[in-house]
């Protein structure tokens, strides 16, 4: 199949990977976009597992202010070494999710910093209305499930879907900036102001 510079800054557009490598995936799919995208993924994921237990302590904390300065957010995203912290790419994500947790207000970065008390006040809730619908007790246990699930991948951050490109959850594009950065980088923490809330 013919790859065309068209095809390539389509694939780039939709997964910010490089020239080069949308048109290897490109040409290992047989020009399917779809499939393109999810092979690019999964190397950027193979990437950022590799890095993944390397410190992190260099890094920035950046800002973001909402029109009307009733919003703000501070967020602390790690990296290896000062020489990526210092990059466009690195400062331009970094501000990316600032903005991204102003727009989507999470909970906590991961699964685990959600505070239990949180989850079992929402399991209750799902419990009660599950327990209503008047199905067998297996069944209400899955529904249950299913709905914390449902909740935790709302409520916490990596797994949000990106507000500037909803075909990527917030560690998809973590982990492509790790492919392209080389080393790993990390959301550390991060802290939500808003006046009246």
């Amino acid at each position: 199949m013919n790859i065309t510079s068209q095809m390539v800054k389509e694939l780039r557009d939709k997964t910010n990977a490089g020239m080069m490598d949308c048109k290897k995936a490109l040409a290992e799919t047989d020009g399917d976009m779809e499939k393109a995208v999810d092979l690019l993924r999964q190397k950027g994921l193979a990437v950022a597992q590799k890095r993944a237990d390397r410190a992190t302590s260099q890094g920035v904390v950046e800002s973001y202010i909402h029109a009307g300065s009733k919003l703000g957010v501070l967020v602390e995203v790690g990296c290896e070494t000062d020489f990526v912290a210092k990059t466009d790419d690195f400062i331009a994500f970094a501000r990316d999710i600032a903005m991204h947790i102003a727009a989507s207000n999470p909970v906590g970065v991961t699964r685990e910093d959600v505070p239990a008390d949180l989850v079992a006040r929402e399991r209750e809730i799902y419990k009660a209305q599950a327990m209503e619908s008047g199905k067998p007790e297996n069944i209400v246990e899955k529904m249950i499930t299913g709905k914390i699930d449902k909740y935790l991948a709302e409520c916490c951050l990596m797994e949000q879907k990106f507000v500037k490109n909803p075909d990527l959850s917030v560690q998809d594009l973590l982990n492509e900036l790790i492919a392209k950065m080389g080393e790993n980088i990390s959301i550390k923490r991060f802290a939500r102001f808003q006046i009246g809330g």
